[in-house]
């Protein structure tokens, strides 16, 4: 097998894979291990696949020892692989918010819409085939739902604002929150004399920003020494970090709403977002 993925160690029980989306760096799946289990949060792509099964393997391990799949929320840079990947992982299960979960067992719906954005040919490029998951595979977790992964256990939190199908994995074990696009993105390329750059995923179709800030709270109150995001990788969630957060989540609403009626409302917007994510 060629190697070619990239895996690097977060801490003691959780490694984190470039997915090969889109661009290096740029999305994430974690490879949680306990004892000789494994369950993969995020799946990227259906491209992604090959660079978790390699993953897998130098880890030791392999599709038949992973026991749970778990998008954060069913975008499908998230969860756009979740079907190939059970395919290959017989002995896994599906666990999901309840509001994506028949979009996952019969993704028609999340198709036309990714392709009404994207057209046929990118939507191809990107993501493939979906591939339709059983539904006796899949477990819809609840708000503070409790999966016992082997003796270790993850809880998961109702985390709305940027989709209203997301939720945020508490490990108790490592204080790691996995928070998809919950608590923004931050890249590595743009962090600056050691300082973390951050700034929000607002998603256009469901985006609340009254609804995001208060996730963001309820995050915090868990005090996670880190928080593992799929744009990109694991940060520490200072109060500097969680205030920038929060300065650009009200910039963007509060341009949104001020400009939405404004004729060249596209250009405007685009405009004073750049200037403002670069000044930051």
């Amino acid at each position: 097998m060629t190697i070619n993925a990239n895996i690097m160690n977060i801490v003691d029980g959780i490694d984190v894979i470039d997915s090969g989306y889109y661009s290096k760096d740029f999305a994430a799946i974690y490879l949680l291990r306990q004892n000789d289990k494994v369950a993969i949060i995020e799946t990227g792509s259906n491209y992604s696949v090959p660079l978790v099964e390699e993953a897998l393997a130098r880890k030791g391990s392999s599709f038949s020892e992973v026991s749970y799949i778990i998008p954060t929320h069913v975008h499908l840079d998230h969860a756009g692989g979740a079907g190939a990947l059970m395919k290959q992982c017989q002995n896994a299960s599906l666990v999901v918010h309840p509001r994506g979960s028949r979009h996952m067992i019969d993704p028609n719906k999340l198709v036309a819409g990714a392709k009404a954005v994207y057209g046929e040919e990118k939507f191809k490029e990107y993501y493939g085939e979906i591939i339709p998951i059983d539904a006796n595979r899949v477990i819809e977790a609840e708000d503070n739902f409790v999966l016992e992964f082997d003796g270790r256990e993850l809880r998961f939190i109702d985390t709305p604002g940027h989709a209203r199908h997301h939720f945020c994995v508490w490990d108790k074990a490592t204080k790691s929150m996995f928070t998809g696009d919950t608590f923004g993105v931050s890249y590595r390329d743009l962090d600056s004399d050691g300082q973390i750059y951050i700034l929000p995923s607002t998603s256009p179709v469901q985006f609340d920003s009254e609804a995001l800030i208060k996730s963001i709270y309820k995050i915090m109150e868990y005090k996670p020494q880190r928080v593992c995001l799929t744009h990109f990788a694991a940060i520490r969630p200072t109060q500097k970090v969680v205030e920038q957060l929060i300065d650009g989540i009200n910039f963007v609403s509060n341009l949104a709403k001020k400009y939405a009626t404004e004729g060249d409302a596209e250009k405007v917007i685009q405009d004073k977002m750049m200037n403002y994510f670069l000044e930051g």
